[in-house]
């Protein structure tokens, strides 16, 4: 790793709330002046849209029902590390964007000049060299699979982690909000997902810097039949420090700061739900303000 051109990944299953982790970044972004590169997980697909769907009609009619965007056939883990260790011996690289809408491909193709459609990717591009760190926000932030270690070339690893019940009624209703999926496709796609998801999406966050794990004080038993998401104010955060020491962790600050909040172990920071996004804040944006001023 280095700390000339530090890289912060964030990674979470798809539904479980990275896009929050990712607003607190921003924030700390703009108000200490951080240019940043960010890197979006999607990019790293192997497939676009409508070559990912006839790679797993294929993988179906050969008898594999589990090909999914979880797992290593579907995703271009090599380059994922490939960018984490370029950008941190050089601060340099390549990125791409997989245009997830019309409106993106629109304000991608102005750019580029191109005419590409939702769906596809834009061409691999220089990461600019005047950017202060990487910023990278997706499913694989942390993959491990054979000789890939992605996680290796990372200097602050973040997981967001709600528990899994939670992180299936999100994703039930995300898909229903804003692609019209019927809850009954988001299960049988949950299902598909299933193994890639125990072998390669959870064992990343037994390397995590830091952990965020929502948990909701309402009964979610059955997320199938849920009519709404629980809302902060009906859940707790808990906050896991791999190492405090690394980071510098006040924890007696961050109880004064955080009204409700506890220590439910040594390494783990519980805070009211509604308090996350402030949680974020103050503990990152110190971490962040010392990997800058460490550079060399």
């Amino acid at each position: 790793m280095s700390k000339r051109h530090p890289v912060i990944a964030v990674t979470g299953s798809s539904g479980a709330g990275t896009s929050t982790v990712k607003r607190a970044f921003e924030h700390i972004f703009h108000r200490e002046s951080i240019k940043p590169v960010i890197i979006e997980g999607d990019s790293y697909h192997r497939y676009n849209r409508i070559e990912m769907k006839a790679a797993m009609k294929k993988a179906a009619e050969a008898g594999n029902n589990h090909f999914s965007h979880f797992g290593p056939e579907a995703n271009l883990f090599d380059k994922i590390e490939e960018t984490f260790r370029t950008y941190g011996e050089s601060g340099t690289g390549k990125k791409r964007y997989y245009l997830h809408s019309d409106e993106e491909a629109a304000e991608h193709n102005s750019r580029l000049g191109n005419a590409l459609k939702a769906g596809e990717f834009t061409p691999w591009e220089d990461i600019p060299e005047d950017t202060d760190l990487l910023f990278y926000e997706g499913l694989h932030g942390g993959v491990r699979d054979g000789e890939v270690d992605a996680g290796e070339f990372v200097d602050l690893l973040i997981g967001v982690v709600p528990i899994v019940n939670l992180e299936w009624i999100q994703k039930i209703h995300r898909d229903k909000a804003e692609r019209g999926y019927a809850p009954e496709a988001t299960v049988e796609t949950m299902l598909r997902r299933m193994p890639d998801y125990v072998r390669y999406i959870t064992p990343q966050f037994s390397h995590t810097d830091i952990n965020f794990q929502r948990v909701p004080l309402v009964d979610t038993s059955n997320p199938f039949i849920a009519r709404d998401i629980p809302t902060p104010d009906e859940s707790l955060v808990i906050i896991r420090f791999k190492d405090p020491l690394k980071f510098e962790i006040d924890f007696t600050y961050l109880l004064a700061m955080l009204q409700g909040s506890f220590m439910s172990r040594r390494n783990d920071l519980v805070v009211p739900g509604g308090k996350m996004g402030f949680a974020m804040e103050i503990i990152l944006g110190p971490i962040i303000d010392r990997m800058l001023k460490e550079r060399g």
